[in-house]
C-alpha cells in the first residue's frame, strides 16, 4: 500500500550537482588497483551503470597475492561497481581520480575505497538512503497494522508522518548535494528529489552542472527531462482545463480566475485521494469565503462510481470529467500518472505548489489567507 510517493526504494544512479563552475579538463584514464584478503574462488567484474542497469564491461585480473591494476578508460565522469566474487559490491564514481579498493573476505566491513573524493560522496548518499529505507520500513509497519485494525485515525497519522518525513529527507538531500561542492556524484541523489515540487532547485543546479560537464550523457538525459517538466513549474501559467461536469456542462479552470484554485486530481477508486477528501472538505468549508477554491477533476472510469463518490464524501465544489482514467486529457496536460495530485493556482492563474495535501495543504492556506 502506498502511503506516500516515494515510500519506495529509491534510484540512486541520477542526479544533478549543487555547484557549477569551469569546466573541468579529462585526461581520459583512471588506474583501479588493489589488495583482495582471503579471497574465494570466483571472479571480480566491473560493471558500468547504463541508466538504469548495470552493464558488464570487463573481468579484472588477480595474482597469487590478491593484488589487481587495471586501467580504465573513459569518456567522461561515470558510476561503475565492482562486484567482488559475488560476496561483496563497491560502488565507484570515477572521472579524473586513481582509486585503491581493499578487502578481507573474512571482515565484511573491512571494505576500504580511497583516491577518489567523487566515490567518497557517493559512499554519502548511499548511507543517506539506506537510511531513509530503514525510516519508511518502519512506518510501513505502521500502516500495515493500522490498516489491519482499520484505526482510520491512525492511518491518517501516519500519512501525515510520511509526509512530514518525506520533506526532512528532501532537505537533508538537497543540504548533502550543496555539501559536495561540485562533485558530478551528486548524480546519485537525483532519486531522491521531486522534480515535480523542487523544479527552481533542479533546473538551477543543471546549469552549473551542465556548465562543469558539458556533454555527459547523463546530464543531457536529465536536462531533456526537465525541459518536458518546465511548462508545469512553479510560476509558470496553469494549462486550462476544459471538461464536463456530472451534468454534462463544460467548465473551465479559468473561470474561477480571481480566487486561489486547488487543482485536485482523484477518482472514487483510489484509496489515499477518499482518505484525503474530508481534510479538504474541512479546509474548503474554513477558507471558501476567504477566496478558496476547489477544482477537482476525476480520473474514474464510470459516471456512477464518480457521482457516488461525490455524494458520500460530501464534495460541493466544483467536479469535472472526461472518464477517461489516466488517458484523461487533463491528466496528460498536467503529467499525471499517480494520484492523489494537486496543483495550487494563485488568483491569477499562475502554478504556486503542488502536491499540497495534509499538513502541507493545510500550512499553505494559512500562509494564504491568515
Amino acid at each position: 500500500m502506498k502511503i506516500s510517493r516515494n515510500i519506495i526504494v529509491v534510484a540512486l544512479f541520477m542526479a544533478i550537482i549543487a555547484c557549477g563552475g569551469e569546466a573541468q579538463e579529462f585526461d581520459g584514464t583512471v588506474k583501479i588497483t588493489g589488495e583482495l584478503k582471503n579471497q574465494p574462488e570466483g571472479m571480480v567484474l566491473l560493471s558500468e551503470y547504463m541508466d538504469d542497469r548495470t552493464e558488464i564491461i570487463d573481468t579484472l585480473g588477480i595474482n597469487n597475492k590478491g593484488e589487481f591494476d587495471y586501467e580504465l578508460s573513459l569518456e567522461g565522469p561515470g558510476f561503475y561497481e565492482l562486484n567482488l566474487h559475488d560476496e561483496k559490491i563497491a560502488r565507484l564514481a570515477l572521472y579524473h581520480e586513481d582509486i585503491t579498493i581493499n578487502y578481507d573476505f573474512e571482515d565484511e566491513e573491512s571494505l576500504s575505497i580511497t583516491g577518489s573524493k567523487d566515490t567518497e560522496q557517493i559512499i554519502k548518499v548511499d548511507e543517506l538512503a539506506e537510511v531513509y529505507q530503514e525510516e519508511i520500513n518502519e512506518l510501513n509497519s505502521e500502516y500495515y497494522e493500522a490498516m489491519s485494525a482499520k484505526d482510520q485515525d491512525a492511518i491518517k497519522e501516519i500519512q501525515e508522518k510520511a509526509m512530514e518525513m518525506e520533506t526532512k529527507h528532501t532537505e537533508r538531500v538537497k543540504s548533502m548535494i550543496r555539501d559536495m561542492e561540485g562533485s558530478f556524484s551528486s548524480l546519485a541523489a537525483v532519486g531522491m528529489i521531486d522534480p515535480r515540487s523542487d523544479f527552481q532547485f533542479l533546473d538551477s543546479l543543471m546549469t552549473g552542472l551542465d556548465q562543469k560537464y558539458p556533454n555527459t550523457k547523463a546530464i543531457v538525459s536529465l536536462k531533456q527531462q526537465l525541459d518536458e517538466l518546465r511548462t508545469l513549474s512553479v510560476g509558470q501559467p496553469a494549462p486550462e482545463i476544459a471538461l464536463p461536469n456530472p451534468e454534462g456542462e463544460v467548465l473551465k479552470l479559468s473561470d474561477l480566475r480571481g480566487k486561489y484554485v486547488l487543482i485536485d486530481f482523484w477518482a472514487a477508486w483510489c484509496k489515499p485521494c477518499r482518505l484525503e477528501n474530508p481534510n479538504v472538505v474541512r479546509l474548503y468549508n474554513e477558507y471558501k469565503d476567504k477566496g478558496f477554491e476547489v477544482f477537482g477533476v476525476s480520473l474514474d472510469r464510470t459516471k456512477e462510481a464518480w457521482v457516488d463518490a461525490i455524494e458520500e464524501d460530501g464534495l460541493e465544489w466544483t467536479q469535472v470529467s472526461d472518464l477517461q482514467y489516466f488517458n484523461s486529457e487533463a491528466a496528460a496536460t498536467y503529467q499525471i500518472n499517480a494520484i492523489p495530485a494537486t496543483y495550487m493556482v494563485d488568483p491569477e492563474g499562475k502554478i504556486i505548489a503542488k502536491d499540497l495535501r495534509g499538513i502541507s495543504l493545510e500550512n499553505k492556506l494559512k500562509e494564504l489567507f491568515n
